[in-house]
């Protein structure tokens, strides 16, 4: 008699979604994956280069596509989690509408959101035309253009490092921790685009987490002549000329600095998302002091939300890169194998 392969349901189709539902098609399981949006992909959609080795963004979308392309997975999209409980038959799945499904075990995968820069209005995003953010400048990357919003070519771009991360005014202590390594990315990607341009990092401390971000820090300084100033900007305006102009206490020298910019581009960090946020509070999961999903053991069970049958992948549970995104996502499903055998 043929078995019934069991039931996975995949909360999220970003990379740790995806990942995680591609893995476990693979095992024979089936999966159903639950996606907000109109396509899986999730922040990844908008990027154009990755670090620290600049590879096309899209090398890892076509890698991520067809994971979730696997014929075991059944895609949900424009569709939300919304309640997870786990009952004696398996994991009841409350989804947006109110359309209920049944599966043997749920991985939590609602990943991030993005700090919405209009929040910090001394930066004057949304009231300055030529004050943009991260993802704005990755679009303009994807365009091959990059200029002001007047269509002319900039001679001197500010990067503005912990926007919206490391933060008490915004209730958001958490380092970010990809915001540096894209800065210097991006820097360096302008430098190659307009070489004429002058580039500034506006940043608080250095914070160069994984393999080869250091050397790339180095290399945007030795190789592409980016300027690294340690000082937060406390304020933007417009002169008469319609230049920005920013105020910053220069930390290292020990003095205050104004500079006019052609354009100011907020590194803005990474907070838990809304979706993620609502299903914790009508599920259960704990949250930590940073409001990502608590995980039932920091060392050991980085994987485990404490409800039997529920697992956590990727930054749901803290802000990752996408490397250990995919590997948060495989030990997910790990996990989820081993509850699913016992």
């Amino acid at each position: 008699m043929k078995t019934v392969p069991k039931h996975v349901l995949v909360a999220g189709g970003g990379v740790a979604g995806m990942e995680a539902a591609g893995a476990l098609a693979e095992m024979g399981y089936r999966v159903t994956l639950v996606e907000k949006g109109d396509d899986p992909g999730g922040h990844l959609l908008q990027w154009h280069a990755l670090f620290p080795d600049r590879r096309p963004a899209d090398e890892v979308r076509s890698y991520l596509r067809k994971r979730a392309g696997h014929h075991n997975i059944n895609i949900i999209t424009r569709t939300t989690v919304e309640k997870v409980r786990h009952h004696p038959g398996g994991v009841r799945v409350i989804l947006s509408g109110g359309t209920e499904e049944e599966a043997d075990a749920v991985i939590v995968a609602t990943g991030f959101d993005l700090f919405d820069a209009h929040r910090k209005e001394e930066y004057g995003y949304g009231i300055y035309d030529n004050v943009i953010t991260s993802v704005d400048l990755e679009a303009m990357f994807n365009r091959g253009r990059l200029e002001k919003a007047d269509g002319t070519v900039p001679s001197r771009i500010g990067l503005i490092h912990c926007v919206g991360s490391r933060d008490e005014k915004v209730n958001n202590n958490h380092c970010s921790k990809v915001c540096c390594v894209t800065a210097v990315k991006q820097a360096i990607e302008i430098r190659q685009m307009l070489p004429s341009c002058e580039v500034f990092c506006f940043y608080m401390d250095m914070r160069m987490y994984g393999p080869y971000y250091e050397e790339l820090y180095r290399e945007s300084q030795e190789v592409h002549n980016v300027n690294f100033i340690r000082g937060k900007v406390s304020e933007a305006s417009v002169n008469i000329n319609n230049r920005l102009v920013i105020k910053v206490e220069d930390t290292l020298a020990g003095r205050p600095l104004k500079m006019e910019l052609d354009i100011m581009v907020l590194m803005v960090g990474m907070e838990m998302a809304e979706s993620g946020a609502k299903l914790a509070e009508a599920s259960g999961f704990r949250q930590g002091i940073n409001r990502f999903l608590e995980s039932g053991d920091h060392h050991y069970g980085n994987n485990l939300s404490g409800i039997k049958g529920v697992f956590y992948a990727g930054t749901c549970t803290a802000p990752m890169n996408i490397t250990d995104t995919i590997s948060h996502a495989r030990a997910a499903v790990a996990e989820t194998v081993r509850y699913l055998k016992a």
